[in-house]
C-alpha cells in the first residue's frame, strides 16, 4: 500500500521517471518507465535488481549490449492480423532491422555463462526468433529498403520498361527544349522540369500558344508557363501506366511478405515486448552509473543498514553544480524502529525523511539506490507519508485537520511491515494540545511494530522518544559557532532547535530575544543549553575521533611500506651476499689454479732469476685482475691476501736459494737496489689521498699495496709513508664518514615524500626546488613524484616540463588524471 495517492509528486519521484526516459532508446523502453510501479513481492522485485545488477556487470567488463535499432513495430505487426492489409516498405526495412537487433542481443546475452547471469539468461529463452523471417524481408529488399528490382520477374520487366520510356522522353525533351530556344520561345540556360510527375517546359506566357502541349503549373509572377509537349503526352502516358503497374506489383509482393509473417505474429510480438525490457534494463543500468548507485544487499525483513545514502536529486543537482551532498548513516533494528529527528529548521531533518522514503520506493520498483557498498536495504509491504500541507476548501479540511486524517489512516493501516513517513509531527494546533495528541499517537504507533522516520520541535516527543524502547532521538547537527547547519543525522540523542541562535544571527534585537528568554523560564533555557553543550561537545570529540583514526590509517600505511622496504632490502642484501660468495667462490678457484700453475713453472724452471721473475711477473698481473672484482667478500679477500703472503714466503725462501746458485755462476749479477724509505708492512698513502694502505711486496721502484679490498702496483714516489696509529685513526675517521653517509641515506629514504607543492613559488625558484626534488628521488630509487603547480594560465606548468625534457634520468611525464587534479598536478616516471 502507498498512501497518499500524491505520494510520487510529493517524493518528485516523477523526477526520477523523466530522467530514466532520457536513457530509453525507443518508446518500448519509455512504456515500461511508465508501468514501473511499488511492487510488494520480494521475489519479484530480487530479480528485477538481479537483471540490472548482471547487466551492469557486463558493461563494467567493458562490453556493451547491441543498441543499434530499438523500433516499436506493435501497432504494425497488430495491423496485418487482418487479412489483406500489408506492411510498407519502410515498415518492412524497421522490422527487418530491430528483429536483427532482438537477435544479436539473445546472441550477446546466451554467448555468456547462464551461471553467472542467470536472469538476463532466463529472460531471453523464451523469445524466438525465425532466421527464414530475416530472410525473407531480407530476399525482396535492398540496403536502403527500397524493394528489389528482381523480387519478381515482372518487377524487374516494369522497372525496366520504366527506365527505356522515361530515356526516349529526356532524349525528345531536350531536342524540343533546344529548338525551342532557338525560335525564341524560351530563355536560354533554362532546363526540363517536373510538375505533377510529368516532365515540363518553362516557356515564356508570351508565346505559351506557339508550343503545342498541355499546360500544367503557371509561375506565381505569371511570367512563365509549364507546357509538356503535345508529342510526349502519350509516351509520359505510358510511362505512368507503367508505374501504376509498379506499385501494383510492389503491393503484391508486400501483401505476399506480410501473410508470410503472420503465422509468426504472437513471436515477434512477444520479441518487442522482450526489446522494451531490455532497454527498461539498460536505462536502469546507465542511471545508476549516473547516479553512482548500487544494487544492495537485500532482506525479507523491514531491518536495514544504509551506509552513506543520498537523496539522488539533490546529488545530480550538486553534482552539475560541482558540490558535494552530505551522505547519511541510518539503521532500522528491531530495538530502534523509529527515528525521532530535531533540529534547526533548514537543518535537514526534511530532505533525510524524503531520502529514506525516496530510495526505498526506487528499491521496491526495481531501481538501484545510492548507497555505499556494504548497505543493508529492508522490504516493506507498505510507505505512508504525511509530508507539507494537505488543506482543501473543497473538502472542508484545514491544515491540522488533514495531519489528523493522516494519522487515523497510519494506525488504521500500518503494521510491523510498514514505513511512516511524517514531517513536523503534531504541528497546525495548539502546542501543548497537539503535543500531547502526538505523543500518543505516536505510542499507538510504537505499539503496532511499524518503522519510520519523523521529523519534530516538541520537546515532550523528545523526552518520550528517549524513555521509550523501539524509538530512538536523532539530531541534525548544528555547527554553533558558525550558526549554519551541517546538515548531517546524528542518531541517540535529541537535537536543539537553536531557535535564539538562528533569531539573533537574523539580527532580532537583543531586549526581544531577552524578553522571551524570561517568559520561557530557566528549566527549558537551560535543557535547550545543555542540549547545546551536548551536541557541541559531541561534535568536537567526534572530529578528535577521526582525526585520531586518520593518523592511525596513515601510520598503518607508513608502517606497511617501512616493512615492504625492510623485506625488499632483505631479500636484496641476501642475493647480493648470494652472488658474492659464488663470485667468491669462483674468485678463490681461479687464484688457487694460478698459485698451482706459479710454483709448478717455478719448480721446472730450478729457480732461474729471469725465469722466477717473469713468473712472478704474471702472477702480480693476476692479482691485479683478481682485485679488480668488486664483488668479493671481506673473508673471501682475507683468505686471498693470506695465500698471498704464503706464496711470498715459498718464493722468497726459493729466491734465496737461487740467488746463491747465481752468484756462484755468474759473478757479475748485481743485487736489485733497495729502498731504504720504503719496505714490505710499512703503512703509506697516496699523495693527496687520505685512505692508508699496507706495503705487500716491493719491486724496483714500484710497491705492491693494498688499500682497503684493492691491492694495485704504485710507484713509489707516489707512496708517502705514515705510522701504524695514523693509520688506525684514518682508517676509523673513513669506516665514520661511510657509516654516517650510509645513515643519512637511509635517513632520507625513510622521511622522502614524492609529492611536492610549488603553487605560489616564483618560477626560477620553483624549478631549481623540482630539479633537487627529483635529484632526492633518483638517490631514494622512487619511480614516480608528483609536483602540484596548479592550472592557472599554465606558465609555470609550462617551465616545469620543459625542465623536465631536459634531464636524463626522466623516463615520462603528464598530466594526472582528471578525477584526481588533472592539468593541474604533472605526474613524472624515473628510469
Amino acid at each position: 500500500m502507498i498512501y497518499p495517492k500524491t505520494f510520487e509528486a510529493k517524493l518528485k519521484f516523477e523526477k526520477i521517471r523523466e530522467l530514466l526516459c532520457l536513457h530509453c532508446l525507443s518508446s518500448l523502453g519509455k512504456e515500461n518507465v511508465e508501468r514501473m510501479t511499488f511492487s510488494t513481492q520480494f521475489d519479484e522485485v530480487h530479480a528485477w535488481l538481479e537483471q540490472t545488477q548482471e547487466l551492469l556487470r557486463i558493461e563494467a567488463d567493458g562490453d556493451e549490449m547491441p543498441a543499434s535499432y530499438f523500433i516499436d513495430l506493435r501497432q504494425c505487426l497488430k495491423k496485418i492480423r487482418v487479412e489483406g492489409l500489408f506492411l510498407e516498405e519502410h515498415e518492412l526495412f524497421d522490422l527487418m532491422r530491430s528483429l536483427g537487433t532482438v537477435r544479436d542481443i539473445i546472441r550477446f546475452i546466451k554467448n555468456r555463462n547462464s551461471d553467472e547471469y542467470p536472469r538476463l539468461y532466463d529472460l531471453a529463452s523464451p523469445v524466438m526468433i525465425y532466421p527464414a523471417v530475416i530472410e525473407r524481408i531480407d530476399s525482396v529488399l535492398n540496403k536502403q529498403g527500397v524493394i528489389k528490382d528482381n523480387a519478381t520477374p515482372e518487377l524487374s520487366h516494369l522497372r525496366r520498361d520504366i527506365i527505356v520510356k522515361q530515356q526516349s522522353v529526356t532524349r525528345r525533351m531536350a531536342s524540343i527544349l533546344k529548338q525551342a530556344q532557338h525560335d525564341g520561345l524560351v530563355d536560354s540556360g533554362v532546363e526540363v522540369c517536373m510538375r505533377d510527375g510529368r516532365a515540363v517546359i518553362p516557356v515564356l506566357s508570351s508565346n505559351k500558344r506557339k508550343l503545342p502541349g498541355i499546360v500544367h503549373d503557371e509561375s506565381a509572377t505569371g511570367r512563365t508557363t509549364y507546357i509538356e509537349p503535345a508529342e510526349i503526352v502519350g509516351l509520359n502516358n505510358e510511362i505512368r501506366e507503367l508505374i501504376y503497374a509498379e506499385r501494383r506489383e510492389v503491393t503484391k509482393i508486400l501483401t505476399a511478405v506480410s501473410s508470410f509473417l503472420r503465422p509468426y505474429l504472437d513471436d515477434l510480438l512477444y520479441a518487442y515486448e522482450f526489446l522494451g525490457t531490455v532497454d527498461f534494463i539498460r536505462a536502469k543500468a546507465h542511471f545508476a552509473v549516473r547516479l553512482n548507485a548500487i544494487v544492495p544487499e537485500l532482506g525479507q525483513t523491514p531491518a536495514m543498514r544504509w551506509i552513506e545514502a543520498r537523496h539522488p536529486l539533490l546529488y545530480l543537482q550538486h553534482k552539475a553544480q560541482g558540490k558535494t551532498v552530505m551522505p547519511m548513516d541510518i539503521d532500522f533494528l528491531p530495538k530502534q524502529r523509529i527515528i525521532l529527528i530535531s533540529g534547526p529548521n533548514a537543518g535537514g531533518k526534511s530532505v533525510c525523511l524524503q531520502t529514506v522514503g525516496l530510495l526505498q520506493y526506487m528499491l521496491q520498483c526495481g531501481l538501484p539506490v545510492p548507497v555505499r557498498e556494504g548497505s543493508q536495504m529492508g522490504f516493506f509491504n507498505s510507505i505512508l507519508l504525511d509530508l507539507g500541507d494537505e488543506q482543501s476548501i473543497e473538502n472542508d479540511l484545514s491544515t491540522y485537520s488533514s495531519h489528523l486524517t493522516n494519522m487515523k489512516m497510519f494506525i488504521r493501516h500500518s503494521d510491523n511491515h510498514s514505513l511512516l513517513l511524517i514531517d513536523e509531527f503534531g504541528t497546525g494546533t495548539e502546542p501543548a494540545l497537539g503535543g500531547a495528541i502526538a505523543e500518543s499517537v505516536l505510542e499507538q504507533l510504537n505499539r503496532q511494530g511499524v518503522y519510520g522516520v519523523i521529523t519534530t520541535h516538541y520537546t515532550n516527543l523528545k523526552h518520550f522518544a528517549a524513555e521509550t524502547e523501539g524509538i530512538v532521538n536523532g539530531a541534525m547537527l548544528f555547527d554553533t559557532h558558525n550558526i549554519q547547519p551541517l546538515f548531517k543525522l546524528q542518531t541517540g540523542q535529541p537535537g536543539s532547535s537553536f531557535a535564539f541562535e538562528i533569531a539573533r544571527k537574523i539580527g532580532l534585537p537583543e531586549n526581544v530575544l531577552a524578553a522571551a528568554q524570561e517568559r520561557l523560564g530557566d528549566d527549558r533555557i537551560n535543557f535547550d543549553k545543555h542540549l547545546r553543550e551536548i551536541i557541541r561537545d559531541k561534535h568536537y570529540w567526534e572530529r578528535k575521533r577521526n582525526q585520531v583514526k586518520e593518523q592511525g590509517q596513515r601510520l598503518e600505511t607508513v608502517s606497511k611500506k617501512y616493512e615492504d622496504e625492510l623485506q625488499q632490502l632483505t631479500r636484496e642484501r641476501k642475493e647480493i651476499l648470494k652472488k658474492a660468495r659464488e663470485e667468491a667462490g669462483a674468485l678463490v678457484e681461479r687464484a688457487n689454479k694460478e698459485i698451482e700453475s706459479t710454483i709448478r713453472q717455478i719448480r721446472e724452471a730450478q729457480a732461474e732469476k729471469e725465469k722466477t721473475r717473469e713468473v712472478r711477473k704474471k702472477l702480480n698481473d693476476f692479482k691485479e685482475d683478481v682485485v679488480g672484482d668488486d664483488s668479493a667478500d671481506d673473508a673471501t679477500q682475507l683468505r686471498l691476501n693470506k695465500r698471498m703472503d704464503a706464496i711470498r714466503d715459498r718464493q722468497s725462501r726459493k729466491k734465496t736459494g737461487a740467488d746463491k746458485k747465481n752468484t756462484q755462476k755468474s759473478a757479475h749479477d748485481k743485487p736489485e737496489p733497495a729502498i731504504d724509505a720504503i719496505i714490505e708492512g710499512d703503512w703509506v698513502k697516496l699523495h693527496g689521498q687520505p685512505v692508508p694502505g699496507e706495503v705487500m711486496e716491493v719491486r724496483g721502484n714500484e710497491a705492491l699495496v693494498v688499500f682497503g679490498r684493492l691491492i694495485t702496483n704504485v710507484k713509489i714516489i707516489r707512496l708517502e709513508k705514515i705510522s701504524h696509529n695514523e693509520a688506525k685513526k684514518e682508517a676509523r675517521r673513513q669506516n665514520s664518514t661511510t657509516s654516517a653517509l650510509s645513515e643519512r641515506i637511509r635517513k632520507k629514504k625513510l622521511d622522502f615524500t614524492p609529492d611536492i607543492d610549488i603553487r605560489g613559488m616564483r618560477a626560477d625558484e620553483a624549478v631549481e626546488r623540482v630539479i633537487t626534488h627529483i635529484d632526492e628521488a633518483v638517490m631514494c630509487d622512487a619511480s614516480q613524484v608528483k609536483i602540484l603547480h596548479g592550472k592557472g594560465n599554465g606558465i609555470l606548468r609550462q617551465m616545469i616540463r620543459e625542465q623536465l625534457n631536459i634531464l636524463p634520468f626522466v623516463k615520462r611525464f603528464g598530466d594526472e588524471h582528471v578525477q584526481f587534479g588533472g592539468a593541474g598536478i604533472t605526474v613524472v616516471e624515473l628510469e
